[in-house]
C-alpha cells in the first residue's frame, strides 16, 4: 500500500491534489498486464539496435554556435551557418568537418557493435572525411570547447496502450541523421508524435472548434494560416528545450512546469471540469491552483510538481500519452488549446513605442496592422518567438523614413512593414487572407 503523501515540488512542499486512495488507482492502472511495454526499435531486427545520435551536449554547442555567428534568431527550422566573415568562414568549415568527424566515428562504433550482434554495417556508409584538426582560437574564444557532435546510442520502443485497447508508440534517443547540427536537443530520454496537423483537417471541423474558443471568422482565417506551420493538436515532444511541448502550436512546460501548457490544462479544468477529469486526472495528471502541472508517477506513486513534474513526463512515455490521447480525442482540450492561444499569442492589441521629434509615442499593433496577412505575420512570430520583434524597429524606421507625426500614420504604409516583418511564411501572398490596401 501507498504512503500518504506530500507533493514534490522541487524543494518545497505542498498539500496534495491526489488522495491516497487515488494515488493507489492510478498505479494500479498503469501496472495492469499489458499497459505498458518496452522492446528494441523495430528497425534493430534489420540494421541493428545501435544508431548514430546527436549528443545533447553537442546540441547545446551547436546553440551557442548560432548565437556566435549571429543567427540567434533564426527560425528553429533553420541551421546556422557561418561565412559573413574571414573569421566566421573559418569557423563554419572547422564545425562541419567536426560534425562529419563525429558521425563517422560513431558510425563505425555502432557498425562494430552492431557486427557483434550479428548484423551487417550500414550499407553505402560514409567515407572516412578529413580530420578538422585543431578549433580555431578565435571560436574557442566565442563559445566553449564543444563536446563531441555525434554517439551511440539505442532507441527503444514504448508501447501504452489503454483501458479501450487503443495503443500509442514512442521511440526515445530521436535520432537527427537529416540534421545533423540541430541546436535545441536536450533529452534522448525524450521523445516525439505528431498526429494530423491542422491543415489536414476539415474547415467545418476547425471552424466549430474556433468558434467555440472565441474567435471571429477573420481570427480564425488567421490563426489558421499560422496554424498550417505547427503540428496538430495531439503533438507531443519532449526532447527540446521547451522540455514538455503539447499541441497545435506547441503550449511548453519549460523546466519549471508554469508556463503556456499548464494554461491550457488550466483552462479546460475550469471551463470543462468533467472532460478535465477524463482526459487528465484520473491518469494522474492535474495543475495546481497556482497553475503548476502535478503528476502522479506511475510506477511508485508519488505525487511530484513543477519541474520534477516536468522531468518525470520526459522519461515516462505513459504520462506523455496522456497529452497525445486527449489531443486526439477530447474536444475540450483541443478548445482549450485555441483559447490559450489567442489570449496568449494575439497581437493585435500589444503596444508598441517609437520615437518621434525626439519624444516617445505610444500605440497599438492595430494602429497600424489592418490587414489578416498582416495580423498573421505577427501571430506566427508571437508565437514561435513569444514577442513581435522587430515590430518596434521596422515601424520606427517607416515613421523615420517618411517623416509620419503618429503611430496609426504608418497604417498607409502597412504593406512595407508586413514585408519587413516576414519570418516563417510570406503571407502576403496567402489568397486567404484578406491583404493590406
Amino acid at each position: 500500500m501507498l504512503a500518504l503523501s506530500i507533493t514534490r515540488l522541487g524543494n518545497a512542499r505542498v498539500d496534495p491534489l491526489f488522495s491516497l486512495a487515488e494515488r493507489e488507482r492510478i498505479v494500479a492502472f498503469w501496472s495492469a498486464p499489458g499497459r505498458y511495454r518496452v522492446d528494441l526499435h523495430p528497425e534493430a531486427a534489420k540494421t541493428g539496435p545501435w544508431k548514430v545520435g546527436l549528443t545533447p551536449n553537442g546540441s547545446k554547442w551547436l546553440h551557442e554556435y548560432q548565437r556566435a555567428v549571429g543567427a540567434a534568431k533564426i527560425p528553429p527550422t533553420q541551421d546556422a551557418v557561418g561565412g559573413a566573415s574571414p573569421d566566421t568562414a573559418e569557423w563554419e568549415k572547422w564545425v562541419a568537418a567536426k560534425v562529419a568527424w563525429d558521425r563517422w566515428q560513431a558510425q563505425r562504433a555502432a557498425d562494430a557493435a552492431n557486427a557483434a550482434a550479428g548484423h551487417p554495417a550500414v550499407a553505402n556508409g560514409p567515407a572516412q572525411p578529413p580530420n578538422p584538426g585543431p578549433i580555431p582560437d578565435s571560436l574557442l574564444a566565442a563559445t566553449a570547447n564543444p563536446s563531441a557532435f555525434a554517439y551511440v546510442v539505442t532507441p527503444m520502443r514504448h508501447t501504452i496502450t489503454f483501458e479501450d485497447g487503443e495503443a500509442y508508440e514512442y521511440v526515445d534517443n530521436v535520432l537527427f541523421a537529416h540534421r545533423p547540427r540541430y541546436a535545441y536537443f536536450r533529452f534522448p530520454q525524450g521523445t516525439v508524435a505528431y498526429g494530423p496537423q491542422l491543415k489536414e483537417m476539415g474547415d467545418a471541423e476547425l471552424n466549430a472548434l474556433f468558434a467555440k474558443a472565441g474567435f471571429s471568422p477573420s481570427e480564425q482565417r488567421i490563426a489558421k494560416a499560422v496554424s498550417k506551420l505547427e503540428g496538430g493538436f495531439e503533438t507531443v515532444n519532449t526532447y527540446d528545450t521547451g522540455f514538455v511541448s503539447v499541441g497545435f502550436i506547441q503550449f511548453v512546460t519549460l523546466d519549471d512546469g508554469k508556463q503556456s501548457l499548464s494554461e491550457v490544462l488550466a483552462r479546460e479544468k475550469a471551463d470543462r471540469p468533467d472532460d478535465f477529469q477524463k482526459d487528465f486526472r484520473q491518469y494522474g495528471m492535474d495543475v495546481s491552483p497556482d497553475g503548476v502541472i502535478v503528476v502522479v508517477d506511475p510506477s511508485t506513486g508519488a505525487e511530484l510538481g513543477g519541474h520534477d513534474a516536468v522531468m518525470k513526463i520526459i522519461e515516462e512515455k505513459r504520462l506523455t500519452a496522456i497529452f497525445q490521447r486527449a489531443g486526439r480525442h477530447s474536444e475540450a482540450f483541443r478548445v482549450a488549446q485555441i483559447a490559450v492561444a489567442k489570449s496568449h499569442y494575439w497581437p493585435a492589441d500589444d503596444l508598441v513605442t517609437v520615437m518621434v521629434d525626439g519624444q516617445p509615442v505610444t500605440g497599438k499593433v492595430s494602429d497600424v496592422i489592418k490587414s489578416e496577412a498582416g495580423l498573421a505575420t505577427l501571430y506566427d512570430r508571437k508565437v514561435n518567438r513569444g514577442k513581435i520583434d522587430p515590430f518596434a524597429a521596422v515601424l520606427q524606421k517607416t515613421i523615420d523614413t517618411h517623416g509620419l507625426r503618429t503611430v496609426p500614420d504608418a497604417a498607409a504604409y502597412e504593406r512595407e512593414i508586413v514585408a519587413g516583418l516576414k519570418y516563417r511564411s510570406d503571407f502576403l501572398k496567402d489568397p486567404t487572407l484578406s491583404q493590406p490596401k
